[in-house]
C-alpha cells in the first residue's frame, strides 16, 4: 500500500475504516445523521482509486439532487479521485439517452419537459376537463408515483392514492391516459420517462447493455432509503449479473415515500445480496448529546432505526420547547432571539429557522425584517440565477482570458467592485443590502480557494457549481423547509409550528403517514450542531381556530 493510500484511512473512526476498505462485493452502509457518510464513501472511493483496485473512469457515484452530486464531485476531487464520475440517477440516465438513442431509435432525443402543469391543462381540455392549480399539481404528483412505482394505467388505477375531489378514478385515469397522448404527439418526454427509457434500452438492446456495463463497473449509491422501485431496476439493470455495489443510507431519514421512495431496499439488501457486508455507523460527530438524545428518543422502537452515540461530550443545552398564543408572536420572539445572538457575535450563517410547508415563512420573514436580522430564504431564486451574480460569472469569464497575472483575491474583488461590491457591506437593508450579500459571497469563495489556484480554475468551478446548483454559503440566517434542509446543518436551529395539522400535517391520516412526519422532524432535530429551539402556536396567523401541541413533542420534551 503507498503512503498516499493509507493517508486516506487516517482520521477514520473504526467503522468508517471498514468501509472504506472493503472495495468489492455488495456493500451496505447504515448511516446515520452526522455519523459522516460522506466522509466514509468519498475516502472509499478514493482509496479504491489510490490502491489500483478502481480505475477511476469505472467508478459512478450515484446520489439524488445535482448539489450533493457536485459536493461529491468537489470532495473526490480534494481526494485524488477527481476522475471518478458523480451524477444523481437522473443525469446519468439522460446522459445514456442522449447517446444511445440516435443508434437504436434513430434521430434526436425527444425534448424533455420542464413542467407537467402546463401540458396537463392542454391534456385536461382535450377531455373537456376544467381543473384548477391544486387539482394539477396533485396529478403530477400522481404521475410520477406511479411511473417511479413502474404501474402501469390499468394497474395505477386499482392503487391510486389521491383523487383531487374534481376527478373520480376513471377520470384521474383518462386525464393521465390524455397527458401521455398530447406528450408523445408534441414529441417531449418528462423526468420519470428518462429513466423508464433508459431502463427499456439497457433491458431490450444487449449492445446497450454491454456497453452501459463496460463503461461503469463499481457503484455507489448514497441516500438508497430514497430509491424508487424504478431507481432500483435501473440501478439493477447498469449492475448486470456484478455486485460491485455500495449503498448508504438511514431508513429514520426516508421523507420522499409521496413520491414513491422505499426504505425497502435498503433494509432488504442483506437478503438482496446474500455475501452482503453491512457496516452501521452510529458515532455522531456533528450534534451534542442532549439533541442526539431527543433525536434517539424520536425515533427509539422504529424499524431499521439505528442509535446514535455521541462522538465528544461536550458540553450542550437540551432542547427547549415552548408554547406560544399566536404564530406572530412565535415569530417575534425567534427573530428577537436570534437578534440578540447575532448582537453577541454569532455568525447568522450558522443559524437557521424550519418549518413544515412554505406558507409558514411569511409571518416569519415580517418578524426578522423588523428585527434586523438578515435571512434567505432556500427554494427562493437560486443563487446562480440572480442577476447580479449571472453579471459577475460573465465579467469573470472574461477576465480569465487575460493573460496579466495577478492574486486571484485581486483580481475578483477589481471585478465585483465594478459592479457595485464594496469592502463594507452597506448600512441599508433591502435589495442593497441583498445585492451585497450575493456578490459577498462570491467574494469569499476567492478568499478561501487554495493558494495557486487560478482565475481560470476559480471561473470553471464556479460555472461547475453553477451546473450543480451548489451554492455558497450566506452572511444570512436560513429558512427552509424540512424536506430543503436535508443533507445540511446548522450550530443553532429553530423548529417553529409544531403543532397539530402542521407536524404532523393534516393530510397525514393513516400509521404510515404519520411514521413519515415522525421521520421528517427527525431530520429536522439532527440538523442542529449546538442549540435546539423547538416551539408552536395555539392560534393560526388568521386567528381562526385553536391548536394543540405537536403529538411528537411529547418524546421531545
Amino acid at each position: 500500500m503507498t503512503g498516499a493510500a493509507e493517508a486516506l484511512l487516517v482520521g477514520l473512526d473504526e467503522q468508517q475504516r471498514v468501509a472504506a476498505e472493503t472495495l468489492l462485493g455488495p456493500v451496505c452502509l447504515l448511516a446515520g445523521a452526522g455519523t459522516g457518510k460522506t466522509r466514509a464513501i468519498t475516502h472509499r472511493i478514493a482509496y479504491g482509486v489510490a490502491t489500483g483496485v478502481y480505475p477511476p473512469g469505472k467508478v459512478m457515484a450515484l446520489t439524488f439532487t445535482s448539489r450533493s452530486a457536485g459536493e461529491l464531485r468537489g470532495r473526490l476531487r480534494g481526494l485524488g479521485a477527481g476522475g471518478v464520475a458523480a451524477r444523481t440517477f437522473h443525469a446519468s440516465a439522460l446522459s445514456q439517452l442522449n447517446f444511445f438513442w440516435p443508434q437504436v431509435i434513430g434521430g434526436s432525443m425527444p425534448r424533455l419537459l420542464d413542467s407537467k402543469a402546463r401540458l396537463l391543462a392542454h391534456a385536461a381540455d382535450t377531455i373537456k376537463l376544467k381543473l384548477d392549480t391544486a387539482t394539477l399539481r396533485d396529478t403530477a404528483g400522481e404521475i410520477e408515483w406511479r411511473k417511479t412505482s413502474r404501474l402501469s394505467l390499468d394497474e395505477y388505477a386499482t392503487k391510486a392514492r389521491i383523487l383531487p375531489p374534481a376527478l373520480t378514478i376513471e377520470r384521474m385515469v383518462d386525464l393521465q391516459r390524455a397527458y401521455e397522448d398530447v406528450k408523445d404527439q408534441r414529441r417531449q418526454i418528462d423526468f420519470e420517462d428518462v429513466l423508464l427509457a433508459a431502463a427499456g434500452m439497457v433491458e431490450a438492446e444487449p449492445r446497450v447493455a454491454q456497453q452501459v456495463r463496460e463503461q461503469y463497473r463499481f457503484f455507489v449509491v448514497d441516500e438508497y432509503q430514497d430509491v424508487s422501485p424504478l431507481q432500483h431496476d435501473l440501478l439493477a439493470l447498469w449492475l448486470g449479473d456484478r455486485s460491485d455495489v455500495c449503498v448508504v443510507g438511514d431508513v429514520s431519514q426516508t421523507i420522499y415515500s409521496f413520491a414513491g421512495a422505499s426504505p425497502d431496499y435498503l433494509l432488504g439488501f442483506g437478503a438482496e445480496h446474500e455475501d452482503a457486508v453491512v457496516v452501521r455507523l452510529e458515532e455522531n460527530y456533528r450534534s451534542t448529546p442532549p439533541i442526539i438524545d431527543a433525536a434517539n428518543r424520536l425515533m427509539r422502537g422504529r424499524p431499521g432505526a439505528l442509535t446514535l452515540h455521541p462522538a465528544s461530550e461536550l458540553k450542550g443545552a437540551v432542547p427547549t420547547v415552548t408554547g406560544f398564543d399566536s404564530d406572530g408572536a412565535e415569530a417575534r420572539s425567534v427573530a428577537n432571539s436570534i437578534a440578540a445572538e447575532l448582537a453577541s457575535g454569532v455568525p447568522p450563517e450558522s443559524i437557521a429557522i424550519l418549518f413544515r410547508i412554505n406558507v409558514q415563512s411569511q409571518v416569519i420573514e415580517t418578524a426578522l425584517g423588523d428585527a434586523g436580522v438578515p435571512f434567505v430564504v432556500r427554494g427562493a431564486t437560486r443563487f446562480f440565477d440572480q442577476r447580479e451574480i449571472k453579471e459577475a460569472l460573465m465579467l469573470l469569464r472574461g477576465a480569465s482570458v487575460n493573460t496579466a497575472i495577478e492574486p486571484l483575491f485581486k483580481t475578483v474583488s477589481d471585478v465585483l467592485r465594478s459592479i457595485g461590491w464594496s469592502q463594507e457591506p452597506p448600512e441599508v437593508r433591502g435589495a442593497v443590502r441583498d445585492r451585497w450579500e450575493s456578490l459577498n459571497a462570491l467574494m469569499r469563495l476567492a478568499e478561501e480557494a487554495q493558494d495557486g489556484t487560478t482565475l481560470r480554475q476559480f471561473v470553471d468551478e464556479l460555472f461547475e457549481r453553477q451546473a450543480g446548483q451548489h451554492e455558497p454559503t450566506m452572511s444570512a440566517v436560513t429558512l427552509a423547509t424540512l424536506h430543503s434542509a436535508k443533507g445540511l446543518e446548522w450550530d443553532c436551529v429553530y423548529l417553529v409550528g409544531l403543532c397539530e395539522g402542521l407536524m404532523p400535517i393534516s393530510y397525514a391520516k393513516d400509521a404510515e403517514a404519520i411514521d413519515e412526519e415522525r421521520r421528517l422532524l427527525y431530520v429536522g432535530v439532527t440538523r442542529a450542531r449546538r442549540k435546539l429551539a423547538l416551539s408552536w402556536s395555539a392560534t393560526a396567523a388568521s386567528g381562526r381556530g385553536q391548536r394543540q401541541p405537536s403529538r411528537f413533542l411529547a418524546d421531545l420534551r
